[in-house]
C-alpha cells in the first residue's frame, strides 16, 4: 500500500485511503479561499479565521466529527450510500469484504475520490478544487449505475454551513447560531449571519455564505432543507439523516429561515440511471461579500462543461507556478516528489502557519521567520517581486535589533503587539541576512543594500525586555526622531543592526543570550541566563559574510544612524560579557523612544574590519570553550546553556545530551573545522541518526522535564521539537554538509528522509516534505514548514551546485555517481538572469563526486569561454543578459 506517481506532472494514485488516518490535501487559491479535504470529505474551508464556512477541525476531528462534505444517493427507495462512505451500512461494512472501494487520485491542486459499492451496484466520482480567481470550492459528483438493472435514486446534497468565526467553536456555538439568516433560491442556500462575534468585537456582518447545487446540464434543483435539526430529525445526525432515511419534503426556493444552525442540503430530481449510465452534479461552496458574485460562479461554472475547463485551467495554473526548479536525476520519483516540494512554499505562502488540521494553533498569517525563508524559495521559483517583498520586510526591524512579531495581511504591513508580549526569538535577525545574500549573489543588485527603509516601533523595547513609557498606538509604528520625523536609514544598517545587537547581548559564557527561544520555539524557558551557542554561530558566519559583501561595495562612505556608531566601538573587552551588557544597555537608553536624526559618516573600510573582528572572534571563541568530548571518546559542540547558566550537552547522569542544532551552524558557519565536521559526524550518527524516524534527530532523550530549558522537554520523546526527525534542522544539517564537502553524508540526510517518507505504510502522507516524523514514523504538519524551501535550497544550489556569484551564474555540482541516469546525465531547469537555463551535467563515465571536474561548457549548441576552476565555473551575467527571454536556453556541463 503506498502511492504511486502516474504522470510526468507527478499526480498519484492511492489505493484504499480511507484506511489511514489524519491524511488531509490542500485546496487553495491567491484570492484567498483556503480547504482542506480527506478521502471521506471531511476537512473545513474558510477564507480567514473569522468565515468558515465547513466546521473548523483539528487533526482528531478528521475521524471523529460527522460534519463532512457530502451527498447522499437513495437507491431504489430503500438503500442509502454516502459518497463519503458515512451511512450506517457502509460503516457496518468497514471492516469487512463488502467494504466500499476507494481509490484517490490527486495532482496540482486538485483531489479525486473514486468510490464504488459492489453490493449495491453504484460508483461515485468527487473531484473537489479551489479555482483560481475566485473564494469557492467546486465540487462535481458524478453517480454510475455499475449493476446490470436499472436503478432509481433520490440524490441529495449536504453541506453542513458552520458560517461564522472558528472563535465561535466553543465560545458562543449556540448564541451565534442565533445571528443566522437563512434563505434559499433557485440554487441552493444561503446564509447570512446578523453579526459578527469575535476578537473584532461585535459587529455588522457582511461575509455571504453560499452552498449552490445544479445538474451537470446547469438544471436547477427541486428543494432545499436548510435547518440541521430539521435535516437530521430528532434523535438523528449526519450519519443517520432523517431526510433521506425518511425522504423527507423539502423546502422551496424563496424560504427563509432564521436563528439555526444551516445546511446546504440540496435536492435533486429522481432519476433512473441505466446499466453503466451516469449522471454528474455541481455543488458550489462559496465565502463573499456580495450576492452578485454567486450569478458570476453560476455563469462561469454553470455547466459539467465549465466545470471540466475551469479545472484544465486550474491544473495548468499550478503546473506553471511550480515549473521551475525541475530535476531529472536517475530516480524518476525522487524528480517527481521534488515537484510537491515546490509548491510547499508556495503553500504556507498562502496558509500561513494555520488553516490545515495539524496546525490549529494560529489564526492567519506568518511569522517573522517565515517571511524570509519563504522569500528563500520564492527567489529560486517567481523571482520577479522578490526585491519589493525583501524591501518591505525589513520595515519590520527595530532600532534596538528586535523585530515586530504580529504581521499585517499587507505586504511591508506590520502591527503593534496588541498583548504586549515582551518575546524575542533570539534567531531572528539572522535571517533576513541570508535571505538578502542569497538575492543578491542571484541578481548582483549590491545597490539594494544602500535603499532607504524606515524602522518599525511599538511599546516594547530593548530587544523586548522593556517597555517605553513614551510610546501609544495613536504615534503609529514607525520610529521617529526627537522632532517626530518618520525615521529612516538603509537597509544596510537595518542588517547591522540586526547583527550589532546581539553581539553585545551575551550571558555569562559570552554566547548570545537565549532570550524568548532561537529558531526552535521549545526553548522558551530560559530568558535570564540561556545562551544559544548554534546560533551565536550562525551570527559570527554573518558577520564575516557581510564583511566579504561590502568589499564589493562600490563606496567608500556609509552614512548610519549617530546612535549605532557606539556599537563599532573596538575599545570593548570582547571577552567581557559584563562590558558587552554595559554599551548594549547604553545603547539602549539612547534608542528607547526615539533616535536624534543625525547622521554620521563612517568608512568602509573601516566597516569591514569592525565586522571581521566581531565575526572571528565569535569563531574563535566557539572553537575554544565550546567543543567537548564526552566518556565515550565522542566529540561534539555544546548548542546550549540552561536557565542555571549549566552546560546542556555532553555526559550526563540521566544520558547523553546532544542537539542537532547545535552542529548544524557550527558545520554551515565554518566554525567546524574538517576534522571537527567528522568527529561531530561521528556523534550525531551514534546519538541522533534513527532510520526509523528518517534520519537525524533534533535532540538525545534528556529524561527530564527540563523547565529551565523549554516547554518542549514537557512533550512525549520522539514528537515535535523533543527528539524527532525535525526535516527543517535535518534538511540544514544536509546543507551544511554539503557546503563543507561532505557531499556523501549530505546526500544521505536527504535520501534517507526522502527514502522514509516514500514509504506510505510507515509515513501515512502524501507525496511533501512533514514538519516531522513522530516516533511511530508517521509524518507530521505536513505541507506548511520552511523545511521545503530549505530541502529546495539545498538540491538546486548544493546538490546540483547552481548558484549566484553577485550576478554571475557560478556552476558547481556535488552530485554523486548514483544520480546520474544511464547514460551518464543529470538535469536542472531554472531561472537565472530572468531566462529559462536547462542545465545538463554529462558524465559519461559516471565519476562519483570527487573524481570529476569540469572539462569543457557549451551553451545553446556553442562552446563558451569561461573561468573554470576544477568543479566550477562562472559564466559572466552579461553574456546571459544578452540572450532571448522568451526561450530556454541549454547548458551543457561536460565532466570528465
Amino acid at each position: 500500500m503506498r502511492w504511486k506517481f502516474v504522470s510526468e506532472n507527478a499526480d498519484f494514485v492511492l489505493e484504499n485511503p480511507d484506511k489511514t488516518s489524519y491524511l488531509y490535501f490542500p485546496l487553495v487559491n491567491e484570492a484567498g479561499m483556503m480547504s482542506s479535504i480527506t478521502p471521506t470529505l471531511n476537512g473545513d474551508l474558510k477564507s480567514g479565521q473569522n468565515s468558515f464556512l465547513l466546521l473548523p477541525v483539528s487533526a482528531e476531528d478528521l475521524h471523529n466529527t460527522k460534519s463532512t462534505r457530502n451527498f447522499w444517493i437513495y437507491i431504489n427507495k430503500k438503500d442509502v450510500w454516502s459518497i463519503s462512505g458515512n451511512s450506517p451500512m457502509q460503516l457496518a461494512n468497514f471492516y469487512s469484504d463488502k467494504k466500499d472501494d476507494v481509490t484517490l487520485e490527486a495532482g496540482f491542486l486538485w483531489h479525486k475520490i473514486i468510490r464504488k459499492n459492489k453490493v449495491l451496484g453504484v460508483k461515485a466520482e468527487i473531484i473537489n478544487f479551489v479555482p483560481v480567481e475566485h473564494k469557492v470550492e467546486i465540487m462535481e459528483v458524478t453517480i454510475t449505475n455499475t449493476s446490470n438493472q436499472v436503478m432509481q435514486i433520490t440524490p441529495t446534497a449536504a453541506i453542513p454551513i458552520y458560517g461564522r468565526s472558528a472563535d465561535n467553536l466553543r465560545d458562543h456555538r449556540h448564541v451565534t447560531s442565533l445571528l443566522h439568516r437563512i434563505r434559499t433560491n433557485d440554487y441552493g442556500v444561503l446564509v447570512k449571519p446578523t453579526l459578527s462575534f469575535d476578537e473584532r468585537g461585535h459587529k455588522i456582518n457582511n461575509v455571504l455564505y453560499s452552498v449552490l447545487g445544479f445538474e451537470e446540464n446547469g438544471e436547477k434543483p427541486i428543494g432545499f432543507l436548510p435547518e440541521v435539526e430539521e435535516f437530521i430529525g430528532e434523535g438523528g445526525s449526519f450519519e443517520t439523516p432523517e431526510a433521506i432515511f425518511s425522504n423527507k419534503k423539502f423546502a422551496k426556493s424563496g424560504n427563509y429561515f432564521e436563528g439555526y444552525e444551516a445546511i446546504g442540503a440540496i435536492r435533486f430530481k429522481d432519476i433512473d440511471l441505466k446499466p453503466n449510465e451516469s449522471k454528474t452534479y455541481i455543488i458550489l461552496m462559496s465565502i463573499s461579500e456580495d450576492e452578485l458574485e454567486n450569478n458570476i460562479l453560476l455563469e462561469k461554472f454553470g455547466s459539467k462543461e465549465k466545470v471540466k475547463n475551469a479545472l484544465e485551467e486550474n491544473k495548468k495554473y499550478w503546473e506553471n507556478k511550480i515549473s521551475n526548479p525541475e530535476f531529472k536525476t536517475s530516480d524518476d520519483e525522487f524528480n517527481k516528489w521534488m515537484k510537491w516540494i515546490n509548491i510547499q512554499p508556495i503553500l504556507r505562502r498562502l496558509f500561513g502557519n494555520s488553516f490545515l488540521p495539524h496546525h490549529d494553533y494560529g489564526r492567519g498569517g506568518r511569522g517573522w521567520r517565515d517571511l524570509w525563508q519563504d522569500l528563500l524559495a520564492l527567489l529560486m521559483m517567481e523571482p520577479d517581486n522578490v526585491r519589493k517583498l525583501l524591501y518591505n520586510n525589513y520595515a519590520g526591524v527595530r532600532i534596538d535589533g528586535s523585530n515586530a512579531t504580529i504581521i499585517g495581511s499587507n505586504p511591508g504591513e506590520f502591527i503593534a503587539d496588541r498583548n504586549n508580549i515582551a518575546r524575542m526569538w533570539m534567531d531572528h535577525g539572522a535571517w533576513p541576512f541570508l535571505t538578502t545574500k542569497l538575492y543578491i549573489d542571484l541578481t548582483g543588485d549590491l545597490n539594494f543594500l544602500l535603499e532607504s527603509q524606515t524602522y518599525f516601533k511599538d511599546r516594547l523595547a530593548n530587544r523586548c525586555t522593556d517597555f517605553d513609557p513614551n510610546w501609544t498606538i495613536e504615534k503609529g509604528n514607525k520610529l521617529k526622531t526627537r522632532d517626530n520625523k518618520i525615521h529612516s536609514s538603509s537597509i544596510l544598517e537595518h542588517i547591522l543592526i540586526q547583527h550589532l545587537t546581539p553581539f553585545f547581548n551575551v550571558g555569562m559564557h559570552n554566547n548570545i543570550k537565549l532570550e524568548g527561544a532561537d529558531w526552535n520555539d521549545g526553548l522558551d524557558m530560559a530568558r535570564n541566563n540561556g545562551e544559544s551557542v548554534a546560533f551565536t554561530a550562525l551570527y559570527g558566519w554573518n558577520l564575516l559574510e557581510l564583511a566579504k559583501l561590502l568589499k564589493s561595495l562600490k563606496i567608500e562612505e556609509l552614512e548610519i544612524t549617530e546612535e549605532i556608531l557606539m556599537l563599532l566601538d573596538n575599545k570593548v573587552d570582547y571577552n567581557s560579557p559584563e562590558e558587552k551588557n554595559k554599551l548594549l544597555n547604553e545603547y539602549y537608553n539612547k534608542v528607547k523612544s526615539f533616535v536624534s536624526g543625525n547622521k554620521t559618516k563612517i568608512k568602509i573600510d573601516y566597516l569591514i574590519s569592525d565586522l571581521e573582528r566581531k565575526g572571528n572572534w565569535i569563531v574563535n571563541h566557539i572553537r575554544k570553550n565550546e567543543w567537548i568530548r564526552n566518556n565515550e571518546g565522542y566529540e561534539w559542540f555544546n548548542g546550549y546553556y540552561d536557565d542555571h547558566g549549566n552546560i546542556v550537552e555532553g555526559d550526563n547522569p540521566k544520558g547523553v545530551r546532544m542537539t542537532l542544532t547545535g552542529q548544524v551552524f557550527t558545520i554551515m558557519g565554518n566554525i567546524a573545522t574538517n576534522d571537527q565536521v567528522e568527529k561531530i559526524l561521528l556523534s550525531a550518527k551514534k546519538y541522533l541518526k534513527d532510520e526509523k524516524v528518517g534520519g537525524y534527530r533534533l535532540n538525545t532523550n534528556f529524561h527530564e522535564v527540563k523547565l529551565d530549558l523549554g516547554r518542549l522537554f514537557g512533550f512525549a520523546f520522539g514528537h515535535k521539537e523533543n527528539g524527532a526527525m525535525f526535516s527543517h534542522m535535518a534538511v540544514m544539517f544536509s546543507n551544511a554538509l554539503y557546503k563543507r564537502g561532505f557531499v556523501e553524508d549530505g546526500f544521505d540526510v536527504i535520501n534517507t528522509l526522502y527514502n522514509h517518507i516514500k514509504n506510505f505504510e510507515v509515513s501515512r502522507i502524501y507525496p511533501g516534505i512533514p514538519e516531522y516524523i513522530n516516533e511511530k514514523g508517521r509524518g507530521m504538519y505536513h505541507y506548511l514548514t520552511g523545511s521545503a524551501s530549505w530541502l529546495l535550497l539545498t538540491v538546486l544550489t548544493e546538490m546540483f551546485g547552481v548558484k549566484g556569484d553577485l550576478g554571475d551564474l557560478l556552476l558547481e555540482p556535488k552530485l554523486l555517481d548514483k544520480q546520474f541516469d544511464c547514460k551518464g546525465i543529470a538535469s536542472v531547469k531554472t531561472l537565472f538572469a530572468d531566462r529559462t537555463f536547462n542545465i545538463i551535467y554529462s558524465n559519461k563515465n559516471r565519476l562519483n563526486y570527487g573524481k570529476y571536474n569540469i572539462s569543457s561548457v557549451s551553451l545553446n549548441g556553442r562552446k563558451i569561454e569561461s573561468e573554470i576552476l576544477g568543479n566550477k565555473i562562472k559564466i559572466k551575467r552579461s553574456l546571459l543578459e544578452s540572450l532571448d527571454k522568451d526561450k530556454i536556453h541549454e547548458l551543457i556541463i561536460e565532466l570528465e
